[in-house]
């Protein structure tokens, strides 16, 4: 990596610190049953074991699977019934724990997102006339093995447009991934949420850097006059795409990169802040600007239908806006190396071990 290069990229590092947003949401960790917030614990094992032991045996049932149980990777992010134990089938000291568990393992960020997504449930159900179908209770949580800080297990908490997924291999950070946020309606149009966009800065940033591009770059990054109907990699339990096209980090100008890095740090940074350091490590240091493609597909005027990724060996971001006239967005991060526990969580099925 260049010098310039490797400065450009040390600015993802700020963003991440940075990251922040200023949201307002009704879906924020409701208090404990003594009326007093509950003390965070110390670890996402932490949080895990008092999820877990809060638990009677049908609701334990429904929330508790083995490590290697292929429930790991039914993940989706349509309105469907899952599997897990629902918010809505939670006790207040239940609920709260589930709470701690998302917080322990997000940023700030990434929480209030996470609760901004089970808030636009609400506001759908009232604009489509049929709250019965739009529940933001029905949010699922559900574990996987033994929680620990030195041996393998993992979680997820997922409902409409919610799907996120944390693995902690064995002596390592939790990592993330899948991780997908979406927003319908995008833009709140009327009522006391009116002008509310959750999912803002992961539209306006990739704007701003599109915007930037000279003719001849323009020509590179938009690899199609049509945006396609949604994230291509769906639900894909192995994430790929066939090739890497779009404009490289690596034929962009320094400003060019610094807005490149700071739309991903949108992404990073909705992480725990250790794995949002070591992705800013990561990219900084391991991933060369030219390995890092930068594409747009669709028109590129506000207010229609428009795709972007962000592509490189080690992860995928995807972006789509296209639904409900440009006003319904799905997003999601994938960690091609380490989706779902990746090579750590591999030996330890091969070694036998399914703990419970």
């Amino acid at each position: 990596m260049s010098v310039k290069a490797g400065a450009a990229a040390g600015l993802l590092g700020a963003c991440v610190i940075a990251a922040g947003t200023a949201l307002v949401v009704r879906g924020a960790a409701p208090e404990s049953a003594s009326g007093e917030s509950a003390t965070a614990p110390s670890t996402p094992a932490d949080a895990a074991s008092a999820f877990l032991a809060l638990l009677d045996g049908p609701a334990r049932e429904k929330a508790h699977y083995a490590l290697d149980d292929d429930e790991r990777f039914n993940w989706h992010f349509v309105p469907r019934r899952r599997n897990g134990l629902p918010l809505g089938e939670m006790t207040l000291e239940q609920r709260t724990a589930a709470h701690a568990l998302l917080r322990a393992t997000t940023s700030s960020q990434g929480y209030l997102k996470a609760n901004a997504v089970i808030e636009l449930e609400r506001i759908l159900g009232i604009l489509e006339g049929r709250p019965e179908r739009r529940d933001p209770e029905g949010y699922y949580v559900a574990v996987f093995g033994t929680p620990s800080p030195t041996n393998p297990w993992a979680w997820r908490f997922e409902g409409h447009h919610l799907s996120l997924n944390f693995s902690s291999p064995a002596n390592r950070l939790t990592v993330t991934g899948p991780a997908f946020i979406g927003a319908n309606p995008a833009r709140v149009a009327s009522g006391p949420k009116a002008g509310w966009r959750p999912l803002g800065k992961e539209e306006d940033l990739a704007r701003a850097l599109l915007a930037s591009l000279s003719r001849e770059q323009r020509a590179v990054a938009v690899v199609a006059t049509e945006a396609p109907r949604d994230i291509i990699t769906g639900t894909d339990r192995e994430a790929r795409l066939d090739s890497f096209d779009g404009l490289a980090a690596s034929e962009m100008s320094d400003d060019q990169r610094q807005m490149l890095f700071r739309l991903l740090a949108e992404y990073v940074g909705n992480m725990a802040p250790d794995a949002a350091h070591a992705w800013t490590t990561r990219i900084r240091e391991d991933i060369p600007p030219s390995e890092i493609h930068f594409a747009w597909a669709g028109p590129t005027e506000p207010g229609q239908g428009h795709y972007y990724r962000i592509y490189s060996p080690a992860f995928l971001v995807e972006y789509d806006n296209t639904q409900n006239d440009a006003n319904h967005v799905h997003s999601v991060w994938r960690d091609l190396e380490n989706d779902f526990g990746g090579d750590a969580l591999a030996r330890h099925y091969e070694g036998g071990g399914h703990p419970r």
